[in-house]
């Protein structure tokens, strides 16, 4: 190989580079823009009130019937203090369930408690998307989700 082609071949190979470089930093910037804004959107929703767990039995008192309990976009359920929401009931876990708003709906999952989770009359064992008016089952503790 001569000098001059030598050269040219490494200048080709130094702007390959620079545009994979330069694609690798366009995919990133796009995701996190993407992950922003969805954090944005389940902040807004928990601004603007959209979503909130009713108390429609509990038997432990806490939280007491027919108290609107607010919810943010990630609300833990359980009976460690430290919980958005604590509920005092000794058939609940310490760290029972997680409530998240993604996107534009909201989804309960199950936090590998010992009596499980339920939506709807039906026990779950994976992330659920709910619709408002739908009533979760903790222990002896029913609460329903309202706007």
């Amino acid at each position: 190989m001569t000098n001059e082609a030598l050269r040219f071949l490494i200048l080709l190979l130094q702007f390959g580079f620079l545009a994979l470089l330069l694609l690798i930093l366009w995919n990133f910037s796009r995701t996190l823009r993407r992950d922003l804004s969805t954090a944005a959107q389940a902040e807004a929703a928990a601004r603007a009130g959209i979503g909130r767990l009713v108390a429609l039995e509990s038997p432990g008192g806490e939280p007491p019937a027919g108290r609107a309990l607010a919810i943010g976009p990630i609300t833990s359920l359980g009976r460690n203090v430290n919980s958005t929401v604590y509920i005092e009931d000794d058939f609940i876990s310490t760290q029972h369930a997680l409530l998240t708003f993604r996107g534009h709906a909201w989804y309960i999952e199950d936090q590998g408690s010992t009596n499980g989770t339920w939506v709807n009359g039906h026990r779950i064992d994976r992330p659920v998307a709910l619709s408002y008016g739908d009533e979760i089952s903790l222990g002896q503790v029913r609460l329903r989700l309202e706007r």
